[in-house]
């Protein structure tokens, strides 16, 4: 368990990718946010939502995705949300979580030190540390939608180190024990293919889709070891499934399906993303 000291180490964490991922100006980042949610085109679900699948990409081109998932929470309130992303640039076992505010060009995420305690009793799969949070953009570009969405909440920034059956599963396992019974929501962040071309990107993500949409963590995670699909986010969604089905949640849907190809008009070498919700 993290320790006084460990806590006070802990600094705001500025934007790394605010003016590169999406607009580093507040004024024009609501804008952009708001004319994402005002083409939101896909239903919202009835019943509880306990976690969303978003996309992380520059929002130019996956953020019309992300805005469908978020579009569910539309509201709603809730007191803690945990983001789970993957990491892109530090290599480190299990999971890692920042004990401090989180910043971006709309203002602070405080942190939920008390739901954080919770969780890093369980060292060391997950642990207070920087690592993960230092440049990585995949939990720092949910957190605008969050802040336009739902105005108030506490934050637990959680990111996976290594995406490996344990991790993954025990991670789910114990974010389903501690946020039974609370007022939580879980934003697994992942974007799918990369850069094959877009028949290619459409049969492998169309794995994805089918495996979420069944709701089924195994076959996911067997479908991702055998290479049949691909998603750098993978990790966090198999958590996110086991987390939200002790939470409450007995379905799943896929809100959005996209390529970067749609975008750039390179159909190449595209990038797929997915928006879904786990809900009861």
């Amino acid at each position: 368990m993290s320790t006084s000291s460990e806590k006070t180490a802990f600094n705001p964490r500025k934007p790394a990718v605010a003016g590169m991922f999406y607009p580093g100006e507040k004024n024009r980042l609501q804008a952009d946010l708001n004319t994402m949610f005002a083409n939101v085109t896909s239903k919202r679900v009835s019943g509880n939502v306990f976690a969303i699948v978003a996309p992380h990409a520059g929002y130019i081109y996956s953020g019309h995705v992300a805005a469908e998932a978020y579009n569910q929470l539309f509201d709603l309130s809730y007191d803690t949300v945990v983001v789970l992303a993957p990491s892109h640039r530090d290599y480190f076992q299990g999971a890692s979580i920042y004990l401090g505010d989180y910043m971006t060009p709309l203002g602070a995420v405080p942190v939920d030190k008390n739901m954080c305690d919770q969780l890093l009793k369980y060292a060391p799969l997950i642990k207070a540390t920087v690592l993960g949070h230092r440049d990585e953009h995949a939990l720092e570009v949910q957190l605008p939608f969050l802040q336009l969405i739902l105005k108030e909440f506490e934050l637990v920034p959680i990111v996976i180190g290594t995406q490996d059956h344990e991790t993954c599963f025990r991670l789910g396992d114990i974010l389903g024990k501690v946020l039974q019974g609370t007022n939580s929501l879980i934003v697994a962040s992942s974007d799918l293919s990369h850069f094959y071309s877009q028949e290619k990107a459409n049969r492998l993500d169309g794995i994805v889709v089918k495996d979420i949409e069944d709701f089924d963590e195994n076959k996911f995670f067997d479908d991702i070891q055998n290479k049949k699909c691909e998603a750098c986010g993978a990790g966090t969604i198999v958590s996110a499934i086991i987390a939200a089905k002790r939470m409450g949640a007995t379905s799943s849907k896929v809100l959005s399906y996209h390529t970067s190809g749609e975008v750039s008009g390179d159909y190449e070498e595209v990038v797929g993303y997915l928006s879904g919700v786990f809900y009861n």
